[in-house]
């Protein structure tokens, strides 16, 4: 039959369908079988076959014949899943109901009527009554996960068959141990199975439908608490899936070992379609949503380094319910470690390969997904995230998320990428590895719209920072503690900042304590304190390598009396609001020498106007995300008790940390509301006397005057030899005692688990275009808005 005789068909039962008024009995084989029996439909075919409005016209006017049509479609999987699907016909039939399903089932979640349906059981509806009664006792949504997982692993569709010849008989599925049959090499596999384009498309194609099942998350509204588990995952991830081990395996090694440049031949995948691009991700995406787990509730596995024979370390407690978040904490082998890393990392890398050849490569576009993995990963297994900062490999996650956060600063619809590279590098900041890591040269030139600068990764970090700060869009503000308290981390292992990074720093500084900006808003005191950590932490820990940052401090000593000097009175807080209206920008770009950007890069871009973006959770303040640690003498790190922050008067925050009142009045001092905020002389007092001075005001006591005298009796004007003259200078025993240094490590907490929730649907929910599976349905967990 031809393929639009086949359409013809397909629609002619869709509208027997939505026009039946009686309800068709469930053993109508005549009828059901019009929907997948006969047909070749793809999954495109069936969505434009099957509109929305007739979807919902038959859940409102004839439930059962949705009902029966559903479960007709699971029990038809549950039989392919059972034979093996050894004909073509049978293999068609499967692929068939998977996209009717995958078409059909936002439309039932969607009202709150149909919720419970899929877990409800189908009295022995059209079933012979032979069968065993525990059987039909299943809920349809077990039965339909049950079934996908089977038909992941069904020999000569999904996965090779390992028959030696044809005379043997099929494979029998009930007996097939499918860890023999994992996708591809890596974690705990080492055979690489013959790539095969038809396997590759069945799998993509269960795979949406799972993901389908799992969306259910999608319309409820974003719990408060994060207690909610997602049925459909809690049950595909437990032990009643016998497929859970080797699933997870192939969707991880699936992922890591695709190498999108297409074997080393530049515009290879201009000559191959790459079928196997959709399958990886599809992959990424059920995997992310497999691991959305709070983290707060799972046990952390301990690092002593021991290693078992197995790719699952079993030395741990036993660990989270949730089989795949179980696994994938305990993989411990380096070789594994090192498969996945390079993996990610040589994805991540991808756009930033682009730009040497054009076109030479394929160009990804789930580098949002592949964070929220890496991000999984550090977060569920600390053995990981220690591997990862071990060496300087962490570099090459770390350059593809700045090139990220630079390309979108201006873009809009971008901001959840914003957010999660950030995150990621608050998470990995809590190290001191990573501070020490920075400090290796940066040479690779990948082109970023920044300042050409010669130094170290650190530099770059900082300068791109900067630049988000300096020339972001306004809804990045609430990053900008967050910003500041990953260089705060990194600030005493930095051995030697670069004069351009050490003046971007010390405008930041000028930009930041301004009189109008300080007195705007309730909380804008904080970055002026972050920033001053910062150079206590260089200035003490990190003197001799940092003579470009001390030399900065005392070319722009002026910023740092001012603020010793800052006025309190009220005419003079009154004078500098009275600015604000004047200049709204809250920071300039004046006093920042840009330079030339580096060559070959494109500015930052907003985003086209019309773009669809996805609303996002707040999130959480940086005292909720973050948990205060003092560094011993050895290094090792002590938690701080909140009663030991709260030493100040009347338990004001100690040190300009944030408190929740503060918080609150943040989000009353928005600026469209500026009207609201009223800061009193009492409360600049507060906090100007808690500004760390000490140990800058000590430093250019004693070096103003010297530098002073190079220059007048050399009649200098040469920075060179000033340079020079601090490089071998020495503050030994002239500074105050060295502080305790402080890390602000980063903690689970609700807050940041809701909002991954919300940002990894919103990305699934418009990546996935083709066909468009939720669009224009009732979602609830976010809205959907145009830039």
């Amino acid at each position: 039959m031809g393929s639009a005789d086949s359409k013809l068909n397909f629609r002619k039962a869709v509208i027997q369908l939505t026009t039946k008024t009686q309800p068709v009995e469930a053993t109508d084989d005549t009828f059901w079988d019009q929907f997948w029996a006969d047909t070749a439909t793809s999954v495109q075919d069936v969505f434009a076959l099957v509109p929305a409005a007739e979807i919902r016209a038959v859940r409102e006017e004839s439930p059962s014949n949705l009902a029966t049509l559903c479960y007709k479609a699971v029990e038809k999987l549950v039989q392919g899943a059972d034979s093996g699907c050894h004909s073509d016909k049978e293999k068609q039939v499967v692929l068939n109901c998977s996209r009717l399903l995958t078409r059909v089932l936002p439309y039932i979640f969607e009202d709150p009527d149909w919720r419970g349906f899929f877990w409800s059981t189908v009295p022995g509806a059209g079933r012979g009554g032979g069968e065993e009664e525990d059987e039909n006792a299943r809920p349809l949504a077990e039965s339909l996960l049950l079934a996908i997982a089977d038909l992941l692993f069904c020999p000569d569709f999904t996965v090779p068959s390992h028959r030696r010849s044809t005379v043997d008989s099929a494979e029998d599925v009930h007996s097939l141990d499918s860890c023999e049959y994992i996708w591809e090499a890596g974690v705990g596999f080492a055979h690489s199975p013959q790539p095969n384009y038809i396997h590759d498309m069945n799998r993509m194609e269960l795979l949406k439908l799972l993901l389908t099942c799992f969306s259910e998350a999608m319309y409820l509204p974003p719990a408060p608490e994060s207690g909610s588990t997602n049925p459909w995952v809690q049950f595909f991830c437990s032990t009643e899936n016998r497929h859970a081990l080797p699933l997870f395996t192939s969707l991880l090694n699936t992922v890591c070992a695709y190498d999108p440049v297409g074997y080393g031949i530049p515009y290879n995948h201009l000559l191959f379609s790459d079928y196997r691009e959709p399958l990886v991700e599809e992959a990424a995406q059920v995997l992310i949503v497999t691991l959305d787990h709070d983290g707060a509730t799972s046990a952390s596995p301990t690092v002593d380094g021991t290693t078992t024979g197995t790719a699952m370390d079993d030395t741990d407690p036993p660990g989270p319910e949730n089989l795949f978040v179980n696994y994938l904490s305990r993989i411990h082998r380096e070789e594994d470690f090192q498969f996945v890393l390079k993996g990610i990392a040589r994805l991540l890398s991808n756009p930033l390969l682009q730009t040497y050849l054009p076109n030479s490569t394929k160009k990804i576009q789930f580098h949002q997904e592949l964070l929220v993995l890496f991000w999984k990963l550090c977060d569920f297994n600390k053995k990981f995230l220690f591997f990862v900062l071990k060496s300087s490999d962490v570099l090459d996650i770390l350059v593809p998320i700045l090139y990220f956060l630079n390309d979108a600063r201006a873009d809009q619809s971008r901001v959840g990428l914003m957010h999660i590279g950030v995150f990621i590098l608050l998470l990995l900041s809590g190290e001191r590895n990573f501070g020490v890591r920075l400090n290796k040269p940066y040479s690779v030139r990948v082109p970023l719209d920044i300042p050409v600068f010669t130094g170290t990764h650190a530099d770059l970090l900082i300068v791109v920072f900067h630049k988000i700060i300096t020339s972001g869009h306004q809804r990045l503000q609430p990053l900008f503690d967050c910003l500041l308290t990953i260089v705060v981390n990194v600030s005493p292992y930095l051995k030697s900042l670069s004069m351009v990074t050490a003046n971007k720093l010390l405008h930041l500084l000028e930009a930041f304590s301004t009189p109008w900006f300080l007195f705007s808003a309730a909380q804008n005191h904080h970055l002026v304190f972050f920033l001053l950590e910062v150079f206590n932490n260089i200035i003490q820990y990190q003197f001799d390598g940092n003579s470009n940052l001390v030399y900065a401090i005392i070319r722009k000593r002026s910023v740092f009396h001012q603020l010793a000097n800052l006025p309190a009175d009220p005419p003079a807080i009154h004078k500098a609001l009275q600015r604000r209206r004047r200049a709204p920008e809250p920071l300039s770009r004046t006093g920042s020498q840009e330079g030339a950007s580096m060559e070959g890069s494109r500015p930052a871009a907003p985003a086209e106007p019309g773009t669809l973006k996805t609303s996002l959770a707040a999130t959480p303040g940086i005292d909720k995300l973050t948990e205060k640690s003092q560094v011993s003498e050895d290094g090792t790190l002590r938690s701080l008790e909140p009663e030991q922050q709260q030493s100040s008067p009347e338990g004001s925050p100690a040190k300009g940390e944030p408190s929740q009142a503060w918080r609150e009045q943040r989000r009353l001092s928005s600026s469209s509301a500026s009207g609201q905020w009223n800061p009193t002389p009492d409360w600049v007092v507060s906090w100007k006397s808690k500004l760390p001075l000490q140990t800058i005001m000590r430093l250019l006591q004693v070096l103003v005057p010297q530098v002073e005298k190079i220059c007048i009796d050399k009649g200098l004007t040469d920075e060179s030899e000033i340079l020079r003259f601090l490089q071998h200078g020495t503050l030994v025993g002239l500074l105050p005692v060295p502080h305790p240094i402080l890390i602000r490590k980063y903690q689970a907490n609700a807050g940041t688990a809701t909002w991954f929730r919300t940002y990894m649907w919103g990305v699934i929910y418009l990546r996935n275009v083709d066909p468009p599976i939720w669009y224009d349905t009732d979602v609830k967990l976010f809205e959907i808005q145009r830039v």
